[in-house]
């Protein structure tokens, strides 16, 4: 599943693309994704220009005059640019693309954009400006801070972390206090702050909160400038493949030695998903 770095890469290679073009009509092929897909659009869409590309967590905000189309990549999900009628494409995420699930096409000025997404876990959803601010949207309401924003402090994280039993990996998976961590990326935070991930949360001191503001701003920062990880099929907006994974300290290395200290490194299971870290750097 594509998470924070991979999605930033896709919306910072559209940009450029995107950026003034205006909506010249919409195909829905597949109105049912993870959430249905709203009949709306067919209607609100035509006739928009394109006013700015966001994001807000793993979500990409296509900013028109009525409103934003909000895209969720879920799983396998892809974003491919087509100029001059499809002869001349760039995927911008997955390579394994097959027409058949070419699911949302919106028409522009001399290209296309399709959302191609084979097991359709991924999202198109609308948010119309009379609605109020698109951070009023009702997946947005109980999101945690951005990485990079000034609301995500140490102190902020330390707060959030009070009286909370759960660990401190699923305490960051769940969003509460900052979005975007997702599983690759948050073990190998925890590995750089020296936090072992099945310490409870309520545990963390100011601190060790402090370190782990810095490692968690860090890594999704590296990430993003080496154009994600790619693990099965994200490539970036060039169709090049990221490489951030080179890099990793943990993540998908059990039983190979730890790049500090050579010890091997473990892997466990948290709410199942796989855990991976040094138990001598992260005691």
């Amino acid at each position: 599943m594509p998470e924070l770095p991979e999605v930033e890469v896709v919306r910072r290679g559209l940009e450029p693309q995107l950026l003034g073009q205006t909506i010249r009509g919409i195909d829905i092929r597949q109105p049912q994704l993870r959430w249905p897909v709203p009949a709306e659009l067919r209607h609100c869409l035509p006739g928009q220009r394109i006013l700015s590309l966001e994001r807000r967590s793993k979500y990409l905000l296509i900013e028109v005059t009525a409103g934003w189309l909000i895209v969720h990549l879920g799983m396998t999900g892809s974003l491919i640019w087509q100029q001059g009628g499809g002869a001349e494409q760039t995927a911008f995420s997955n390579t394994g693309r097959m027409p058949q699930h070419d699911h949302v096409v919106l028409h522009l000025d001399g290209a296309r954009l399709v959302y191609n997404d084979p097991r359709r876990f991924g999202a198109m959803l609308w948010h119309a400006r009379s609605a109020g601010p698109v951070s009023a949207f009702s997946l947005f309401k109980t999101l945690g801070a951005e990485p990079f924003s000034q609301a995500f402090t140490p102190g902020l994280l330390h707060k959030a972390s009070r009286g909370r039993k759960v660990s401190i990996k699923q305490f960051l998976l769940s969003g509460m206090a900052v979005v975007g961590v997702g599983n690759i990326y948050c073990s190998e935070a925890l590995f750089r702050a020296r936090l072992r991930p099945t310490r409870a949360a309520g545990r963390l001191t100011l601190r060790q909160a402090e370190a782990l503001h810095q490692e968690i701003r860090a890594t999704l920062a590296e990430a993003i400038a080496k154009g994600g990880s790619t693990l099965r099929d994200f490539v970036n907006s060039d169709g090049q493949a990221g490489y951030f994974q080179l890099d990793y300290f943990v993540y998908g290395r059990e039983g190979e030695p730890c790049r500090l200290c050579g010890t091997p490194v473990r892997q466990v299971r948290q709410q199942q998903r796989s855990t991976f870290f040094c138990p001598h750097c992260q005691p």
